[in-house]
């Protein structure tokens, strides 16, 4: 099957792409607005002067109300939504989650989806919810696998694209596993499905786990779909994991509550004295005026997309610019639970390690967290390309003794010693805190050890321009071949 997707531009796991579909080429990351065939907050023909360049409908209501089933049949579903740009549509599994069942088979449904023209197409799945026991999520997942099968034989050619959506609950080696049989298969796209009740439930740790061991079993060029994310406050986390379409309702459903969303997090409308943006809506209105308008709910969904799509333009720049971490860590600090996230995912730097490009912007120490970034972990494994020999002096910034030694290093927080010479090759061009805090030091310490330890017949002179009683500088004071002058003493 020839490749659909083409991966522009890289950083960390995440990437610029560009997926190709019946109605046009789809730039991602990107969100995907979900259209209510019933009710529409927005219109559809206007989701373009947002930013959108996809939606995703669900045939499944389309297929169930007469009306809507006749006129996308006979007319297509770009006409039924008055949109002509790429389309993707749910297949029922949404409703099956919630009420248990559907009046529908898999091949009715993908059969349904190919005659309206669908752009992309999802089968039947089961999306089994979190935390239940490991044999029925096994179950359900192998019929979910069946299912898709079965599907893949239906849909061939260049016609509708056909998604593959990841099942197996919160147990990372069904996820895992699932992923690599689909990926077998082959599939256009890939959905991780029923992970809405871990966002709902602020499970942001377990929404990391979930995606890392589903990306672990895919090809790591395919393209992965987060259904049902679409807060802007966790985009940039779950492109930095890897994933590149996300499909939202709550640009509208949050306008319903009278929720006005931001980057960091949700407001109550009739809680804001000011408006704390910029859009179209927010400085042609002052809060008192948005709370009372007639059109509230109207004018607060089309906040929402404004707020969304700056967000995954911000993404897609940090992205560009190489310092989507950066950004990553920003928005985990919004809320605990997303700081939760951002831990989880650094337990992860080994596999993001592998995906991460070895050369970009300034690195920029944004917290404790930063001490595990991949850059960190990566030069902790190439310590043993430094082959030290003779007298060597490590110090923080430069003093004038150091002629006196054969070779000089730099110590800098959090990766360690290193030759001068390197002082200003990325990763370690890194804008760090002048006062390291505990984690920082304590990484690179380690490191420092480490490259003793590789380095056995030299001889190391420690410089500590800032007196720590950090318990490895005093195991390193013990080396043999180390010694830890404070600065006052040279």
């Amino acid at each position: 099957m020839s490749s659909r997707f083409d991966i522009i531009h890289k950083d960390v796991a995440g990437r610029i792409g560009r997926l190709t579909t019946p109605h046009g080429i789809v730039e991602t990351p990107t969100v995907m607005p979900v259209i209510n065939p019933n009710l529409q907050t927005v219109k559809p023909s206007e989701m373009k002067d947002f930013g959108a360049e996809i939606l995703i409908t669900n045939s499944y209501i389309i297929y169930r109300k007469e009306e809507l089933r006749e006129k996308a049949l006979k007319d297509g579903l770009h006409a039924l939504l008055d949109y002509e740009g790429p389309i993707m549509t749910d297949s029922g599994s949404f409703q099956l989650s919630v009420y248990g069942e559907v009046e529908i088979t898999n091949e009715m449904i993908i059969d349904f989806q190919q005659k309206i023209g669908t752009d992309i197409g999802v089968p039947l799945d089961i999306p089994t919810p979190p935390d239940v026991h490991f044999r029925r999520a096994e179950e359900e997942m192998e019929i979910t696998i069946e299912r898709l099968k079965a599907a893949r034989k239906m849909v061939a050619g260049d016609g509708m694209l056909l998604a593959g959506p990841v099942q197996g609950s919160t147990y990372p080696e069904l996820r895992e596993g699932c992923a690599r049989t689909l990926s077998e298969v082959g599939f256009d796209i890939y959905p991780f499905g029923a992970v809405v009740p871990l966002m709902e439930s602020y499970r942001y740790a377990d929404l990391v786990d979930v995606i890392a061991a589903s990306k672990k079993g895919l090809d790591p060029t395919a393209p992965v779909h987060l259904f049902g994310a679409g807060h802007p406050m966790m985009f940039a986390l779950a492109v930095a994991l890897g994933c590149d379409l996300f499909d939202s309702a709550a640009y509208a459903l949050y306008a319903k509550d009278r929720r006005y969303i931001t980057s960091r997090g949700t407001y109550h409308v009739d809680n804001l004295k000011y408006l704390p943006c910029s859009c179209p809506v927010c400085i042609s209105h002052s809060a008192e005026e948005l709370k009372k308008a007639h059109n509230c709910t109207e004018l607060l969904a089309r906040h929402n997309l404004y707020v969304t799509f700056g967000e995954v333009r911000e993404v897609k720049q940090a992205i560009w610019e190489g310092n989507l971490l950066e950004l990553v860590e920003q928005r985990c600090r919004s809320h605990p639970r997303m700081l939760d996230a951002l831990k989880q995912m650094y337990t992860y730097s080994g596999w993001l390690e592998e995906l991460d490009p070895a050369s970009k912007s300034t690195f920029f120490y944004c917290g404790p967290e930063s001490s595990k970034r991949p850059e960190v972990l990566r030069f902790g494994e190439q310590l043993d390309r430094f082959n030290i020999a003779g007298s060597a002096l490590i110090r923080s910034s430069p003093v004038k003794s150091e002629s006196l030694y054969d070779n000089v290093l730099v110590f800098k927080p959090p990766f360690g010693s290193y030759p001068l010479e390197l002082a200003e090759i990325y990763p370690l061009n890194a804008e760090v805190l002048r006062a390291p805090d505990h984690e920082s030091l304590e990484q690179a310490y380690l490191n420092t050890i480490r490259l003793a330890e590789l380095n056995p017949d030299a001889q190391f002179t420690f410089l500590v321009q800032d007196r720590s009683d950090h318990p490895l500088l005093k195991k390193l004071g013990g080396m043999d071949n180390f010694t830890v002058v404070y600065s006052q003493s040279e």
